[in-house]
Formats: C-alpha cells, sequence, structure tokens
C-alpha cells in the first residue's frame, strides 16, 4: 500500500484529534478586523511520513532522532514538531510500515518493515522531491545568515517602519514605496 493512499486509511486516533479541531487552518484575530492565517505549512503529513521512512531505511531510531535528524537535513531551517512526528509513528505501526520496540534508552525506538521498504522504494520520485525542498530550504538558511545579507535585510526594514510609521504619509510616498519594493522583488528574481 503506498503511504499516498493513507488519507482514505486514517486511524481511530487521527479522528478523535481532527474532531478537536486539529487539522484545517487557524486564524487570528487580526487589528484590522481581518483574518490572519498562519503561515502555510512546508511539509504535509505524507512528505513526513516519507522521510521517516527514508530516516529508518538507515536503522532504527526514536522520535526525537527522527525529528532531529530532519532538522539536519534542512540545516535548521525546518523542524517538525511531535505533533506531527508521532502521530505519524503511529499511523505508519498501525498500516504494518514500522514496528515499536524498546530502545537503549528506555525510549520506544521504530524499525522499518519489509512492507515500509517497499512503499519507500514506490515512492522514490516523490522522496527526491521532498528531500530537494528539505535542501533547499537549508541553502536559503545559509545565504541568509551572510552577515552581508543579515545587514541589507534589518537596514531595509528599519528604512520601511520608518516610513510606513509616519502619521503623515501622503499617498503619493506610499506608492512610491510600494513601486519602489515591486522593482526590487523584480530585480532580485531576475538577477
Amino acid at each position: 500500500m503506498r503511504i499516498h493512499h493513507l488519507r482514505q486509511h486514517k486511524c481511530e486516533r487521527h479522528e478523535q484529534h481532527r474532531g478537536r479541531g486539529g487539522h484545517g487552518r487557524h486564524e487570528q484575530s487580526h487589528p484590522e478586523g481581518r483574518a490572519r492565517h498562519r503561515r502555510e505549512r512546508l511539509f504535509d503529513a505524507n512528505d513526513i511520513r516519507l522521510l521517516i521512512l527514508h530516516l529508518l531505511a538507515n536503522g532504527p531510531a526514536h522520535g526525537y532522532e527522527l525529528i532531529k535528524s530532519i532538522e539536519g537535513m534542512a540545516k535548521g531551517e525546518y523542524v517538525p514538531s511531535p505533533g506531527i512526528i508521532y502521530p505519524n509513528l503511529t499511523l505508519m505501526e498501525e498500516m504494518g510500515f514500522i514496528t515499536v520496540g524498546e530502545g537503549q534508552s528506555g525510549k520506544k525506538s521504530f524499525t522499518l518493515t519489509a512492507e515500509g521498504q517497499t512503499s519507500l522504494e514506490q515512492q522514490r520520485p516523490e522522496l527526491e522531491a521532498v528531500t530537494n525542498r528539505l535542501a533547499t530550504l537549508g541553502v536559503l538558511g545559509d545565504n541568509r545568515r551572510l552577515p552581508e545579507v543579515q545587514r541589507a535585510i534589518h537596514n531595509f526594514k528599519t528604512a520601511l517602519h520608518a516610513k510606513l510609521g509616519s502619521a503623515e504619509l501622503s499617498k503619493e510616498t506610499l506608492y512610491k514605496i510600494i513601486d519602489t519594493l515591486d522593482q526590487a522583488a523584480k530585480d532580485i528574481e531576475r538577477s
């Protein structure tokens, strides 16, 4: 069974979690009366399951090790929460893709089964796309951490906040700021 189709095979815990509002968009009240949406998820549950299978193909691991391994693949730019890792581990165990035992430290240790290995092999292209996205995040983080980039971003934010914070900001100035931002975005895209 491919992990793609896990959405049709939800475990009882998953359904209970969903019934409590555990999925979907969370909204916060915004001062202007508009709803503000949470940042888009970088990886969905299927992506996480593929990464778990991939990591367990290298040997048994416990949940925290899986979290740290995924974080390492993204060079710290993405860290999956325990709230996405552990329910997926439970679901994958129920589906027969992994088994659970007790590790040396007394923590649960997860091991890939033959069925899990088969599922992983069937989804190599999808796994490659997910691992490429993680690698891209790592490159982004490396470049964003360059002192010159940090300084430029800080200067940009400071200047923008100072102008936008002015009570006497004219529409003409506001439109000029918008045009400048749009032009800067185009210049960066085309560089």
